[in-house]
């Protein structure tokens, strides 16, 4: 789940950027919240579609996956 704060705080800057002004019809909160689940509907597909691949379709390759794990910086391992 993303921090709305933080999504509001990146529209300011994206919107900003780009000199976009949210019209005054439009409520600024109910834009974050439709912006927010638009992304977490977006990262959920992304995930399962990374999921499918990383573990191939159910016959992961651990040998693979054991190599990526060993390359993670020192914290992780």
């Amino acid at each position: 789940m993303l921090d709305r704060d933080v999504v509001e705080e990146f529209l300011d800057c994206k919107f900003e950027d780009i000199e976009l002004e949210i019209p005054e019809d439009v409520d600024k909160q109910a834009l974050v919240e439709a912006f927010c689940q638009y992304t977490e509907d977006d990262t959920y597909e992304w995930l399962k579609d990374n999921f499918k691949s990383f573990f191939d379709h159910g016959n992961p390759d651990w040998e693979r996956i054991r190599e990526k794990i060993k390359a993670l910086p020192v914290e992780h391992n």
